[in-house]
């Protein structure tokens, strides 16, 4: 009888650490987006309202992150009235349409395992009530998962002054992709 406790009690420790609930520290991660037109780029921060995402078996098996829209900030422009105009233009419905959409969401429905501290992850991307899939290379850095995801825009019918949909825009037109380098810390 006590070998058999012995081994329940192996078997459950062994369930226990191979899948492992990680929540994210919200106030210690960061999301940084840039986005990029003919004539520059304007970059900024954007919050993420709560996450977590399960590793096992050396892997990212699932996840959520719920991003906070109306927390999105620009911090090139240092004038207050460019800088406001061009935050509330992205969260007009010309871009982002914040006030309907105020979350974002990032799901990871699968990951390869770690190998050098670098993971590829499939997810998917909701923006604007619009699901599409995403894929980017996830690493362990220094305590942080990191990752750089490459969205395009218009898959989430972000149109405005897209050369997809737009003809002579010249010097007005905004690059159809933008970026996300994320840090995300946990607790």
């Amino acid at each position: 009888m006590k070998k058999l406790s012995i081994l329940i009690a192996v078997l459950l420790i062994g369930f226990t650490v191979a899948a492992q609930k990680l929540d994210v520290n919200t106030s210690k991660s960061q999301l940084k987006w840039t986005g990029k037109k003919v004539t520059g780029e304007h970059w900024g921060f954007i919050s993420l309202e709560d996450g977590s995402f399960v590793l096992k078996d050396g892997k990212i098996a699932s996840g959520t992150f719920n991003i906070d829209m109306t927390s999105l900030v620009c911090k090139d422009l240092e004038d207050p009235e460019w800088n406001g105009k061009l935050v509330g233009h992205l969260q007009s419905d010309d871009f982002f349409s914040v006030e309907k959409f105020p979350t974002a969401t990032l799901t990871i429905n699968e990951s390869s395992a770690f190998k050098d501290g670098v993971a590829e992850v499939k997810a998917e991307l909701t923006i604007k009530g619009i699901t599409k899939p995403v894929s980017f290379k996830a690493k362990k850095v220094d305590g942080f998962y990191t990752a750089l995801i490459t969205v395009d825009r218009t898959k989430y019918d972000v149109r405005y002054g897209s050369g997809k949909f737009f003809d002579n825009l010249g010097d007005n037109m905004i690059y159809d992709e933008f970026t996300l380098d994320v840090k995300i810390a946990t607790k």
